[in-house]
C-alpha cells in the first residue's frame, strides 16, 4: 500500500501559477520523525504553512515547500510548533530537522506517483482521475482528485468508514436510505453512499475549499442529483437520517456528540472515525449504552472506526 499523502489547499498565488504552468522552482524537502499519534497534527500544520503535499510513511513526515525569501520565517514557525507539541509528546522534536534542496523537476505534480487505484471492501475501487478506471462488474468505481481536501481512500479512517458503509447500506430497502456525511472533505464517503444505493445524502463541511473540491468530485462521479453539499452547522439540521457518518477527530466527535445523536433516526446507524486507539473507549462510552449500542469496531494501525446503532 502506498504511503498516505495529504495534498494541501494552502497554496499562495505564486505557487498556484507555478503548478498551472508546470514551472519547476527550487523546492525544499523537510523530513522529521514523529510518533504515530502526532503524525496528523504535524501534517496538518505543514499543509497550513503552504506545503502542497505531505507524505506520511513509517513514522516519518516528509513535506515539500517552494524555496522563497520567506523560508527562514517558515523554519522558525515550524520549530516553535514542534516545541509546543513536545509538551504533549515528551521527547518529540528533539531530533534535528532534515532540510534539503531538491533537484529541479515538476514537484507540483510528482506526488501523483503515490496514488494508484485501490480496492476497499468488496464493492469499491477508488481511483485518481489520471488513471484509467479499472473495469469490474462487481465493484463501483469512485474517482477522487487527491488534492486540497482530506479523503482519498488511502487513510485508515476513510477505509474504515467505507467498509462499514458497505455493510450498512444493504440493510435498508432500495431507495429508502437517507444519509448524512459530517465533515465530507473530498466527498468520498457521500459518493460511496450513493454508489452503494443511498437515495440521498446531505454532506456538510465548514471549509469552503473542501466543499469546492467535493463539488468537483461529485460532478465527476455523476452523483450530483443525490448529494446536497452544504456549509450548514450540524445543530441547525432538523432532519433525521438512517445512517450518519462522521470522520473527524475524537475531540470534535465528543464536542458534537449531542447534535450527532439527534440526527440519527431511531433504529438508525452512526459510523464514527478519526479516533485514535487510546481514545476509542471514551468515545464509545459517550454514545453507548444510553441511546446507542456498539455493534462493531475496526482497528487499522493506531486508528479505530466505530459502528453504533440507535435504540428504537
Amino acid at each position: 500500500m502506498p504511503p498516505a499523502v495529504l495534498p494541501s489547499a494552502a497554496l499562495n498565488a505564486a505557487e498556484r501559477c507555478a503548478i498551472k504552468k508546470f514551472v519547476s522552482p527550487p523546492w525544499l524537502q523537510l523530513s522529521l520523525k514523529a510518533p504515530p499519534p502526532a503524525l496528523d497534527a504535524v501534517a496538518n500544520f505543514l499543509i497550513e504553512r503552504g506545503s502542497p503535499g505531505v507524505v506520511l510513511a513509517r513514522g516519518e513526515v516528509r513535506a515539500f515547500f517552494v524555496r522563497s525569501p520567506r523560508t527562514p520565517a517558515l523554519k522558525r514557525e515550524i520549530h516553535r510548533f514542534l516545541r509546543d507539541l513536545r509538551k504533549i509528546y515528551p521527547g518529540f522534536g528533539e531530533q534535528p530537522l532534515g532540510w534539503k534542496v531538491l533537484k529541479e523537476k515538476n514537484w507540483a505534480n510528482s506526488w501523483r506517483r503515490f496514488f494508484a487505484p485501490i480496492k476497499v471492501g468488496r464493492q469499491l475501487w477508488i481511483t485518481p482521475p489520471w488513471v484509467e478506471p479499472p473495469k469490474s462488474r462487481r465493484r463501483h468505481v469512485i474517482t477522487i482528485e487527491p488534492g486540497m481536501a482530506f479523503g482519498t481512500g488511502t487513510h485508515a479512517t476513510t477505509r474504515g468508514c467505507l467498509e462499514f458503509i458497505e455493510q450498512l447500506v444493504p440493510r435498508f430497502d432500495a431507495g429508502e436510505l437517507s444519509a448524512l456525511d459530517v465533515g465530507t472533505g473530498s466527498g468520498i464517503l457521500a459518493i460511496a453512499l450513493v454508489k452503494l444505493g443511498a437515495a440521498g445524502v446531505v454532506a456538510l463541511d465548514n471549509d469552503p475549499v473542501a466543499l469546492k473540491v467535493a463539488r468537483g468530485n461529485v460532478r465527476v462521479n455523476d452523483a450530483g442529483r443525490k448529494i446536497h453539499l452544504a456549509r450548514s452547522k450540524l445543530h441547525r439540521l432538523d432532519e433525521r437520517f438512517g445512517l450518519v457518518v462522521a470522520n473527524l477527530t475524537a475531540e470534535t466527535i465528543l464536542e458534537l456528540a449531542a447534535p450527532l445523536e439527534e440526527r440519527v433516526a431511531p433504529g438508525g446507524y452512526l459510523v464514527l472515525s478519526g479516533i485514535l486507539d487510546c481514545q476509542a473507549a471514551e468515545v464509545a462510552r459517550r454514545f453507548a449504552p444510553a441511546r446507542f449500542g456498539l455493534l462493531r469496531q475496526s482497528r487499522d494501525k493506531e486508528w479505530v472506526t466505530l459502528m453504533l446503532k440507535r435504540k428504537s
